[in-house]
């Protein structure tokens, strides 16, 4: 049985309108900071990617296109891994798809991991995945933008993620049980698996010239993670409470939910 609060409709109204108010103001100042992105400095990528598609070999360039912006979100899914993070496939389900609506407004849109692109190609196509996905196993691309820790990093115990250095973190012994399962279901143990991370960054091509124009890390792709978005605003939100013996309760991959 719910505590939740009742109320009569005009009740229901009065605190509506209230929230309406509210979440005018958050949208007024969404806008404000998507001006202040587009507004960051761009800078020159002087360095050569070269990157792995089911086309052959490509540059950081080539991976625009024909368009001039260039979107690519840093999918977790290491070499050692034999399945893609059920977290980063959870955030894709919201982007595939809208490869086509970007184009019309001479946008790109990738996914980059470091497994081999054969593997990515398979897993494309068990989740039905249209969006193009490259593999940077050849190149320092994640390690450059921060979205990959190297051993040495580990065995330091601080990261650089999210533009500032942490510690790297551990679950604790009685909270493991869902983190190792999101490990051992991509195929690997924990701490291969939080060597990857979860980003975005944003690239201009202008002149020939690459430019970095904006990442995002942690709960800055809170946005674009669609699913979240319903959640939150559905009666319970996003109900992250894991039930007994049901780690992965939180969230699977979509062909992995037992649903009546």
């Amino acid at each position: 049985m719910t505590t939740h609060a009742r109320g009569t409709r005009e009740e229901w109204l009065a605190a509506r309108l209230d929230l309406l108010d509210a979440e005018k103001e958050h949208t007024r100042r969404g806008d404000e900071l998507a001006k202040r992105r587009r507004e960051l400095p761009w800078v020159a990528v002087e360095k050569d990617y070269v990157f792995q598609t089911e086309d052959g070999d490509a540059s950081l360039a080539d991976l625009f296109r024909g368009r001039s912006q260039l979107l690519v979100y840093h999918f977790m899914f290491g070499p050692d891994y034999s399945a893609g993070c059920p977290a980063c496939s959870a955030i894709a389900d919201g982007f595939n798809g809208l490869e086509n609506h970007l184009a019309a407004h001479d946008v790109m849109l990738w996914a980059v991991s470091r497994a081999p692109v054969e593997k990515l190609a398979a897993y494309r196509r068990r989740m039905g995945w249209t969006f193009p996905w490259a593999s940077s196993s050849d190149s320092e691309f994640n390690f450059d933008f921060r979205t990959t820790l190297s051993q040495d990093e580990e065995r330091s115990g601080a990261v650089e993620y999210n533009f500032r250095t942490s510690p790297v973190w551990s679950p604790p012994d009685d909270a493991r049980e869902p983190f190792d399962a999101w490990a051992a279901e991509s195929g690997t143990d924990w701490a291969t698996y939080t060597r990857e991370r979860p980003g975005m960054s944003a690239f201009a091509l202008e002149d020939g010239v690459v430019y970095h124009t904006y990442s995002a890390y942690s709960r800055g792709l809170d946005g674009l993670w669609g699913m979240y978005q319903w959640l939150d605003r559905a009666p319970r939100g996003r109900n992250e409470s894991r039930g007994p013996g049901d780690p992965l309760n939180w969230f699977r991959r979509h062909d992995e939910y037992e649903l009546a």
